[in-house]
């Protein structure tokens, strides 16, 4: 597989800080090639083309990203504490990383209808760790029986999200981390959270 090859990794890492830097119109592959410092043909061996590069970083960082919270939320038996893990990882690994925040939230959101359909796919596995926390709490009685776990996703998505996103777009004047706790609340109360098992 190309991702096992030593200079994939390298392509992928520098291709993160042209895009952020430069946006994602303005990257040029060739930059990205000076910056991973791999020649500009060495790209094309990897990478169909500069569209491929995106949709690949945001596989490669959503997909390790992905497995690391579901090897994490494993280990946890309630499903508010499953929420609470994945707000965590979702915004401390944003947070350590603004050049990635600024590809994810804001270079992904591409016009491009093949471009979302590919970006959408990739989510596919993240919404569905969502997913499993709303049933285990609806299980469990943690959350309401009657929620529509659907619109839960979304919210809980979406929340998370666009807290990033206005994070991003305040360029980082606060630490997103704290908001850890108060988005956590604000989501377990949504899902209509109770301490006493019914």
């Amino acid at each position: 597989m190309k991702r096992n090859k030593p200079k994939y990794m390298q392509i992928i890492d520098a291709a993160v800080i042209v895009i952020a830097e430069n946006g994602y119109h303005q990257a040029q592959v060739s930059k990205i090639a000076k910056t991973a410092g791999v020649a500009d043909g060495t790209i094309y061996l990897y990478f169909k083309n500069k569209e491929d590069i995106l949709v690949s970083l945001f596989e490669e960082k959503m997909g390790s990203f992905v497995e690391r919270l579901e090897t994490e939320i494993t280990e946890i038996p309630n499903a508010a504490d499953k929420l609470y893990r994945l707000v965590k990882l979702h915004f401390e690994n944003l947070a350590s990383d603004y050049h990635l925040a600024i590809v994810t939230q804001l270079e992904l959101r591409q016009s491009n209808k093949e471009l979302r359909y590919r970006i959408n796919d990739v989510l596919k596995g993240y919404l569905g760790v969502i997913d499993h926390i709303v049933k285990t709490g609806m299980t469990s009685g943690e959350f309401r029986t009657d929620l529509d776990v659907r619109l839960a996703r979304q919210m809980i998505f979406g929340t998370i999200d666009e807290t990033i996103t206005s994070w991003v777009m305040n360029e980082q004047k606060y630490n997103l981390t704290h908001l850890i706790e108060p988005v956590h609340q604000l989501l377990i109360n949504g899902c209509g959270y109770s301490h006493s098992k019914q």
